[in-house]
């Protein structure tokens, strides 16, 4: 009895670990859920929208871009202002998701 419960102990640290991932990445995948309506389901541009396509770029290109948007240093008409509202942290965290994603 007493292994089991030392065991359990042992593992409860993990399990919250994993728990927290989990929320993470289910945050970062409805944060990039709101890009959808212009680039596509998962970054995949549908035909020809005129937008790019995200999924598969390289992280440091899509949070550069990113970036350049909420600065103002990049033209662009719609982007400039939905970028404003995105933190540094959420930048990453979009840039890391598409980057993973196949095109």
């Amino acid at each position: 009895m007493k292994t089991r419960w030392t065991a359990a102990m042992l593992l409860l640290p993990l399990a919250a670990s994993v728990h927290a991932q989990g929320q993470d990445a289910l945050y970062t995948r409805s944060l990039a859920a709101t890009c959808a309506a212009c680039h596509g389901t998962d970054g995949r541009v549908v035909g020809d929208a005129g937008v790019a396509a995200l999924a598969g770029q390289p992280r440091e290109t899509l949070a550069t871009q990113l970036r350049g948007f909420k600065a103002g240093t990049r033209p662009s008409t719609v982007m400039g202002q939905l970028s404003k509202g995105f933190s540094e942290t959420q930048i990453d965290q979009l840039a890391g998701y598409f980057s993973a994603l196949k095109p």
